[in-house]
């Protein structure tokens, strides 16, 4: 098979990224390959299967018109600048156009040691990237914009982290890898030439409808600031935490990247932090719209000089650009909760509403997604009170809460069975909680991939009532919970 690649980045200055060649693996094998992926970006699944596909799958053997590169980025970690971060063991093979004509970045995960690695070895365990193939096709179905998981492959390798660990290569798809650390490297490096040009390369791929209008930068980072308003309220509306909001972290396109200590929730906390890293809570649920706005102004720093040559003026109106972000943010939140509760219309109290059932749910430590599904029963009239774990649905100032939800719902047109609807289309019945996700991985380093399988498959129709009970479908015993993620470096 002839895979066309045309490789935009590669053709910027050489400043932007360091040529490197994957290392070969000695015995790359298939844990799982996504094909209705591999078929919209017009790739053969069969032929992926093969030997030749798991070559280049794997790093092992680059087809023709690739040219793997390793991109050049700095970044914002827990708030402290590192002026060189770069992909440390990522390689990108190459863009493709898929099915629709949208140019998509093929980058290998764990694929080796790259000139921005520093000690590191470049590897990846198979751990973490399962971990992000299941969450990254997890939250694909559930409608979030986010880089996908093409494949995930044993390297047939170990790599020494505290103990000799299995091997993987994760083969990731991305609208770009270009983040606001990228723009960040070449500002702590005064090159004001490579940010122009980031700029209209940014434009041109990602935000071409604006290509016309000046400043370019100005427009180019409200059209960011938009995007990124509108992810973050998705993530808050399912429960997600992102774990590692480091500025290299965020991409410019608007997808979510970078799957390491992630998680979803299961009892309801705004406090709650799984990253085994984030010891002050820096990146905690509650904090993550302030923190995409804090990584917003990062990124208007970097873009100064090209909105106006007169730095105050720059700053005003990158200023003004940057305070649209709460407001953008907050519809957003309003739209999806609004959903959640199966409101329609937009009425005074919706929100108060909406942030009273959060309070509620805090103090009764009730699950995030089951409370949410458990609704749509209620207003379906199939549930006499909330059926919760722990009894949590029957509190006092739950039932009250409840009253006053299903005097708001008689000024719906729709009935019942119709809100329902409505709401089991917004609010999941299935998500990648962190025990499914620890047994799955946990079997499948072993060697057993069945349970790996089963919550991939179960996660790719989220909205779909499980007709009977799996170990992805409750919350966790109180053995199971799983209070810290790890990042996969």
């Amino acid at each position: 098979m002839t895979i066309v690649f045309d490789n935009s980045y590669a053709r910027l200055p050489a400043r932007f990224y360091s040529r490197n060649a994957p290392a070969r693996p000695t015995n790359p094998s298939i844990v799982r390959l996504n094909a209705p992926l591999a078929e919209a970006l017009g790739l053969d699944p069969d032929w992926l299967q093969n030997p030749d596909g798991v070559n280049m799958m794997s790093g092992r053997a680059m087809p023709e018109g690739a040219d793997p590169i390793a991109l050049a980025y700095a970044g914002h970690q827990f708030g402290g600048f590192s002026p060189q971060l770069g992909d440390g063991r990522a390689h990108l093979l190459g863009e493709i156009l898929d099915a629709q004509g949208r140019r998509k970045d093929i980058q290998l995960k764990g694929s080796g040691r790259t000139a921005f690695s520093r000690r590191g070895d470049g590897k990846a365990a198979l751990g973490p990237v399962l971990r992000e193939f299941i969450i990254a096709e997890a939250m694909s179905a559930l409608g979030v914009p986010t880089t996908r998981a093409l494949a995930a492959l044993r390297s047939g390798e170990e790599v020494q982290r505290e103990t000799l660990l299995p091997g993987g290569v994760l083969v990731r798809v991305a609208d770009s890898h270009i983040r606001v650390g990228t723009f960040q490297y070449f500002a702590a490096r005064g090159d004001a030439e490579a940010i122009t040009a980031l700029i209209a390369y940014t434009t041109d791929r990602h935000y071409p409808k604006i290509a016309s209008e000046t400043p370019l930068a100005l427009h180019l980072l409200r059209s960011v600031v938009e995007r990124q308003a509108q992810l973050v309220a998705q993530w808050m509306s399912l429960g997600f935490i992102h774990g590692v909001m480091n500025t290299d972290n965020m991409s410019v396109a608007g997808e979510t990247i970078d799957y390491g200590p992630c998680a979803f929730m299961d009892a309801y906390n705004e406090s709650t932090v799984y990253s085994s890293i984030d010891h002050g809570g820096r990146y905690a649920y509650v904090n993550q719209p302030a923190i995409a706005q804090w990584n917003l102004v990062r990124l208007a720093e970097s873009l100064l000089g090209d909105i106006a040559t007169d730095r105050a003026q720059a700053v005003d109106a990158a200023q003004s650009v940057l305070n649209r972000f709460p407001g953008l943010y907050q519809q957003a939140w309003d739209r999806l909760f609004r959903k959640k509760l199966g409101l329609s219309r937009s009425l005074e109290g919706d929100r108060k509403l909406a942030e009273d059932l959060l309070s509620v749910m805090q103090a009764s430590s009730a699950d995030f997604t089951l409370t949410f599904r458990a609704l749509a029963d209620l207003a379906e009239g199939s549930a006499a009170n909330l059926p919760l774990p722990g009894g949590a649905g029957t509190s006092a100032d739950m039932a009250a809460w409840i009253e006053r939800w299903k005097k708001r719902l008689t000024l719906e047109e729709a009935g019942g069975v119709d809100i329902a609807s409505y709401m089991r289309h917004t609010s999941p019945a299935v998500i990648a909680r962190n025990h499914a996700v620890e047994q799955a991985i946990e079997a499948a380093v072993s060697g057993d991939d069945t349970p790996f399988h089963e919550l991939v498959d179960a996660l790719a129709r989220p909205f779909d009532t499980p007709k009977v009970e799996r170990f992805y479908t409750r919350p966790p015993k109180p053995s199971e919970m799983v209070h810290q993620t790890f990042c996969g470096t």
